[in-house]
């Protein structure tokens, strides 16, 4: 199997242990990760070569992030050293009713400062056959975003499929330029797009036919074909157009499912009631990663494909942390019925 790219920041995480919010914390829980390591740790685990591509500062911070995916089983040959500093943010971490609250201090982070020219890309995707990236990039700064554009056509010259994730992060988009402005030409070069309804709304415009989620209305599988469809008119290459159908019951409970358009057929997958959520951030990170080895090895079966991606981010939820830390007869296991949680022995 050809090695996968992903190309992203990895943030340091600090959370209050448990359930404690920020005020009552003495103590944060360390943890590594972001949108596009995410990914890549979750491929690692089920086999599959890939590389992560960054800019990282040289100094004590920056090795621990590298090291965190050197054990994972992620390849770092990749990740270039400069900037000054890794980017943070703070997770309070929510239950029930109270949900959970991210603070960002990444402003200036050694990728922020990222420029084209930095990253060989002829050599990063040499005896490559898929590229992801997500929209979280390009929102960092403008550096980012050209960077990325450098990196998309790399790999179209070099023919490797392109997956995105839309991602949008409101948070984020503070550098002058607006998401609608930016997004468009990357988005052009990629075959496989996941985003929901929020993500086509804030990037394209694009909206559900006969649904208004700000008035409440509920956004099911059916409803998203029409964002799908608009998605693939206004991006022909696209092949496959993927979302997640979160059903936020509460911040410890939610349902679970997504639906994936070829262009032709819809296909959705089981419904799973998470009920007792240990973390929820990665959720959408691990059904990427998941998606993608589905596709890899699944590439005439766009359902079982689907359903591998829900199941294995099914199962993120009951890890702490940023990565998916699931083994293949792990989610094989949960996609044949099982979800007992019996004690293996």
């Amino acid at each position: 199997m050809k090695k996968v790219v992903t190309f992203g920041e990895i943030m340091l995480r600090l959370s209050p242990p448990g359930t404690l919010r920020f005020s009552q914390t003495n103590s944060f829980d360390v943890i590594y990760g972001g949108g596009e390591s995410n990914v890549a740790v979750s491929l690692a685990n089920y086999g599959v070569p890939v590389d992560f591509v960054s800019r990282l500062p040289q100094n004590d911070i920056g090795e621990c992030a590298m090291m965190e995916l050197r054990k994972r089983g992620v390849n770092v040959e990749n990740i270039i050293w400069g900037g000054e500093r890794l980017g943070i943010y703070f997770l309070e971490t929510g239950a029930v009713s109270r949900g959970s609250k991210v603070v960002y201090d990444r402003a200036h982070s050694a990728i922020a400062d990222i420029k084209p020219g930095m990253i060989d890309w002829d050599r990063v995707f040499d005896g490559a056959g898929w590229f992801h990236w997500t929209g979280i990039t390009p929102a960092i700064s403008q550096g980012a975003a050209d960077a990325c554009m450098e990196a998309l056509q790399a790999a179209d010259k070099h023919g490797v499929t392109i997956s995105t994730d839309l991602n949008y992060r409101k948070k984020l988009w503070n550098y002058g330029k607006k998401s609608d402005e930016v997004m468009g030409p990357l988005v052009e070069y990629c075959d496989i797009i996941l985003g929901n309804e929020e993500d086509a709304a804030e990037h394209f415009g694009i909206h559900p036919e006969g649904v208004d989620v700000t008035k409440g209305d509920s956004m099911e599988a059916a409803a998203f074909e029409s964002v799908c469809k608009q998605v693939m008119k206004q991006f022909p290459r696209a092949k496959k157009v993927i979302t997640t159908l979160r059903g936020s019951i509460s911040a410890s409970h939610n349902s679970w499912a997504g639906v994936l358009y070829n262009g032709s057929k819809m296909f959705t997958s089981p419904t799973y009631q998470i009920t007792h959520i240990v973390d929820r951030v990665g959720g959408g990170d691990s059904f990427m990663g998941g998606l993608i080895y589905g596709l890899l090895k699944y590439p005439e079966d766009d359902q079982n494909a689907l359903n591998f991606a829900v199941a294995a981010s099914c199962l993120k939820h009951t890890i702490f942390g940023d990565a998916n830390q699931v083994t293949v007869g792990e989610v094989e296991k949960l996609m044949s019925g099982d979800a007992s949680g019996r004690v293996a022995r």
